[in-house]
């Protein structure tokens, strides 16, 4: 039987808060399921926080609400904690990310999430 863990689109204004959303759907309160994309890319793949049942699927309802807040503004608020303490050898590929998302141009948070299920789960999200 397919497991469906529900992420409320209405609570997601920013990354932070999809971490604590998606961590509570799959694990309860105060649980886990990456705090950062690698972290969650991890999980979704196979790493901690896993459900042990590999069947499973996420349905982000009111997807399009956390689609307009994890835009271009929140891009840009997350690229800009990523160039303050980055490495010197990516500084200048954050920059310029930084500045398509300033300008209202290229991949948003909500790209980035939903390119991570569709690589590591794939067909595990509805967008609701």
């Amino acid at each position: 039987m397919t497991q469906t863990y529900v992420l409320d689109g209405t609570a997601i204004t920013t990354l932070e808060d999809f971490w604590r959303v998606v961590g509570e759907a799959v694990n309860g309160p105060g649980g886990y399921f990456g705090r950062n994309l690698d972290a969650f890319a991890d999980c979704l793949g196979g790493g901690f926080g896993t459900p042990d049942d590999r069947d499973f699927v996420f349905e982000w309802r009111d997807h399009d609400t956390s689609r307009a807040h994890l835009g271009h503004a929140e891009t840009a608020r997350q690229l800009e904690s990523r160039l303050a303490r980055s490495h010197p050898s990516h500084r200048a590929e954050f920059t310029a990310q930084l500045a398509e998302a300033r300008a209202g141009r290229g991949a948003t948070v909500f790209d980035w999430l939903v390119d991570i299920f569709e690589e590591r789960a794939p067909n595990a999200l509805r967008l609701r």
